[in-house]
């Protein structure tokens, strides 16, 4: 009997009966998921590959603002890249030469950008910060399951127990490497599996059978079982596919990303139906030596931006070989970006906001936001801020590439999501409250100001949403968030009690935003 058809026997008959998990004291295996969460559909062919670049990237040496060469010129002279060596996306966004693909994939229409996502409130610590990124909660919140186990949770009953299945044979997620993705942790289990090497994946020792106590050690040796047994029938079905599957492109064979990557493209062309593949690269905290000292082409950025170009150029053209491009979407994300001014040691510090890269046939090719205002006077913690909530990135990948229903998408991520329309040319679920809106023109006056500033803007008749934040990207407070009369609108903002610096105020209308930065005289 294979392994996967025992793990279901085995839950059928109770044997496999998993420890109870609980969520604010709720026992969670009690809960009609499918009940919550009835229009999910995971059962499409798409794939989600996640590149987390550990450690902060530096997205002004990423994306790179070519229209505020001036003001960058001030504030990390000795970490800009020469202007004549940028490669150009458009004609006010450029790209570090390093990361080459991600111009030739965009020229190509497989390629797009998203200015300064993050959330409010950003934590500058890895640790705090990356728990956000991967459970798709509030700064102020603590979430114990990942934003894609709760998408996973929502369609797949009981797991752990009874998987694989006849119905269910595959893993629904792997992460390349020794750690399980927190993006994937559900209520009761993580639907990611580890993977190194698919070709070497030894089983492991089931050991006997035989009736189990009634008594909690009875309870957590059956767990134990479970997940040996469940571990290694996936285990066959990922080195069935490995065999059967193959790569069609070289590989760099010393970049540990190209390596994920080419497993990746391996597994998905033998018929792995794993929906979600985490690769990963790390370094990216580059508080030293991001550039040489008497160089700012070299340096570990570099080096790290162009092992991503040199992973994904292979990957994407391995997919197109393939005949695989069109189910596979590929995002970076990083727990935050770095710092606008550079620091002494040719490095930057932990930021705010930073860019976010998409790859694949079916990504709008386009650079979503604006770029930041630099000019001389930024303060040494200032970071990008943010104009896109990296929520409503995850949203709308589950609403057009998972065809998670929005109302679904709400109850995944956050009440507030804003559509945004990052996937072009699949078939798009269009949201209900997508509308079109009108160009965006802000005016702050007088900026700097004293006491108190004007904010000015036309709108049409829709829902306008108004933050205040300071310069490491706390809320200061809500300016507006109501639907407001088309034409014309001043508000008067009293800054009388805040203290001396620069902030940011971030106007939202329908899926269009701004920022603009402000500053404050002491």
């Amino acid at each position: 009997m294979k392994r996967r058809n025992f793990l279901q026997t085995a839950a059928a008959a109770g044997t496999a009966a998993s420890l109870p998990f609980f969520l604010n004291g709720m026992p969670l295996q009690t809960m009609a998921k499918s009940a919550l969460f009835s229009n999910v559909n995971p059962d499409n062919d798409k794939v989600l590959v996640l590149i987390q670049l550990i450690g902060g990237n530096d997205g002004l040496n990423t994306i790179i603002p070519l229209d505020q060469y001036a003001g960058l010129a001030q504030v990390r002279g000795n970490i800009m890249i020469p202007e004549q060596n940028v490669l150009s996306l458009t004609d006010t966004v450029g790209v570090h030469p390093g990361l080459s693909v991600l111009r030739a994939l965009y020229e190509e229409g497989k390629a797009g950008v998203v200015q300064a996502v993050g959330y409010p409130n950003q934590n500058r610590s890895h640790f705090r910060s990356m728990d956000i990124w991967n459970s798709g909660s509030g700064a102020e919140e603590t979430w114990s399951t990942g934003w894609l186990g709760r998408y996973l949770d929502s369609y797949y009953d009981g797991y752990p127990e009874g998987y694989p299945n006849e119905e269910h044979p595959h893993p629904f997620a792997i992460t390349m490497g020794g750690n399980v993705s927190e993006t994937c942790q559900g209520w009761a289990a993580n639907y990611s599996l580890t993977v190194f090497d698919p070709f070497s994946l030894n089983p492991l020792l089931e050991g006997e059978g035989g009736a189990l106590p009634d008594t909690p050690y009875g309870d957590e040796l059956a767990f134990l079982r479970h997940s040996i047994a469940q571990t290694n029938a996936y285990g066959e079905v990922i080195t069935e596919a490995a065999n059967l599957g193959a790569n069609t492109v070289v590989y760099p064979e010393t970049s540990r990303l190209a390596r994920q990557l080419k497993n990746v493209a391996l597994l998905i062309s033998g018929g792995l139906q794993t929906k979600v593949f985490v690769v990963s690269l790390g370094g990216f905290d580059t508080h030293a030596n991001q550039v040489l000292e008497d160089g700012p082409l070299g340096g570990e950025h570099a080096q790290l931006l162009k092992a991503v170009s040199q992973a994904m150029t292979s990957f994407q053209q391995d997919l197109v070989n393939l005949g695989l491009e069109d189910r596979v979407l590929s995002m970076t994300f990083s727990e935050f970006g770095r710092r606008i001014r550079s620091n002494a040691s040719f490095g930057t510090d932990h930021g705010t906001a930073a860019p976010l890269m998409l790859f694949g046939a079916c990504v709008n090719p386009q650079v979503l936001g604006e770029n930041p205002e630099i000019d001389g006077q930024i303060g040494n913690s200032e970071g990008i801020p943010m104009q896109y909530d990296f929520r409503d990135v995850y949203g709308s990948i589950l609403l057009d590439w998972f065809e998670v229903e929005e109302s679904q998408v709400r109850s995944l991520l956050y009440d507030d999501f804003t559509y945004l329309p990052i996937l072009n040319t699949c078939e798009s679920v269009v949201s209900d409250t997508e509308q079109a809106t009108p160009e965006l023109s802000v005016e702050t006056f007088p900026n700097p100001c004293q006491s108190g500033f004007t904010l000015s803007f036309q709108c049409q008749r829709v829902h306008v949403r108004i933050t205040l934040f300071d310069a490491v990207g706390a809320v200061v407070r809500q300016l507006a968030a109501r639907t407001l009369p088309p034409g014309r609108h001043r508000i008067e903002v009293d800054m009388s009690k805040q203290p001396a610096g620069a902030y940011f105020v971030r106007l939202q209308m329908g899926q269009q935003i701004q920022t603009k930065r402000v500053v404050k005289l002491g």
